[in-house]
């Protein structure tokens, strides 16, 4: 399949390519790494008359530490440079290894950050351990600059919070007291596959009691969704078997899934029952993985 005839801008600063979104409006597709706007472009499921390019921004592209901040990633670090960060590795290894989890090799070389965000597919990878971790994120605009939380971003399906002028420039994953994340999902392949249903949690735990937890779901919902019911059971709680097990049970009934031909509804649940007994269970034992 061909693409359609577009025209093509490539601004040399995020002021310039927010101007160019806001001029253009409704016509106007961001491009970064292209791996889910060429596709439907060739699909005939979007058809922009303008494309506004952002690969000219290489300070989109950073993964830093900042002292008082956090771990600061451009919105253009690509899938792999996730995988590969030594810095991530060190410090959130579950980010890495969400990040690993999503697609193929070839997909991940391409694949960005920011566009795995405003694409608000239910079933994306990254934006659940980054919730867990009470991700934020810098967004420019014709009109300033805001900071928001991740999971605040997310309206619906394929739908976000952001103006057509919008972009995400940063996620900050702030430093914070949670001793242990990490995130399980289940395809239907054995790699690369869309998540059937995925849990990513995070926890503070102290002299085996569980502080503070953080439970966020994946494909089974709309958005990315949090189980707060299941936060709220297991803070100040002793850690056992059979905590995690009931917040499990909590979390499955907090899901909103639906029936389609990847999985039924009642099976959805079933994963997240597991997934949130397993995942909880790993962040505890095992720390950031």
């Amino acid at each position: 399949m061909y693409l359609p005839d577009f025209d093509y801008y490539a601004p040399d600063s995020i002021g310039e390519a927010c101007q160019l979104l806001a001029q253009f409006g409704a016509k106007a597709k961001l491009i970064s790494g292209g791996t889910d706007v060429l596709v439907k472009m060739k699909n005939e499921l979007l058809a922009p008359e303008v494309l506004v390019s952002i690969k000219n921004l290489e300070e989109l592209k950073k993964i830093e530490y900042v002292a008082g901040k956090g771990i600061v990633i451009g919105a253009r670090a690509k899938h792999n440079d996730l995988v590969f960060s030594e810095l991530l590795a060190k410090k959130y290894p579950s980010i890495p290894g969400a990040a690993k989890q999503m697609a193929h090799n070839q997909i991940r070389n391409s694949g960005t950050i920011g566009g795995n965000i405003v694409n608000a597919v239910p079933s994306a990878d990254l934006p659940p351990i980054l919730i867990a971790l009470s991700a934020t994120v810098n967004i420019a605009g014709t009109k300033g600059s805001r900071s928001l939380a991740l999971e605040d971003v997310f309206t619906g399906p394929n739908t976000t919070c952001l103006a057509p002028d919008e972009i995400i420039t940063e996620v900050i994953i702030p430093d914070g007291k949670m001793t242990g994340s990490t995130y399980m999902k289940f395809g239907l392949r054995a790699a690369g596959a869309l998540a059937v249903a995925g849990v990513a949690s995070a926890v503070c735990i102290e002299n085996g009691v569980i502080k503070d937890a953080r439970i966020v779901m994946s494909a089974v919902g709309p958005t990315p969704m949090r189980a707060k019911k299941a936060e709220g059971f297991l803070k100040g709680k002793k850690v056992s078997d059979d905590l995690l097990a009931e917040a499990g049970k909590i979390a499955a009934e907090e899901c909103k899934p639906i029936d389609d031909y990847r999985a039924s509804a009642e099976y959805r649940r079933n994963l997240v029952s597991v997934f949130t007994k397993r995942s909880l269970r790993k962040a505890i034992d095992e720390g950031h993985v």
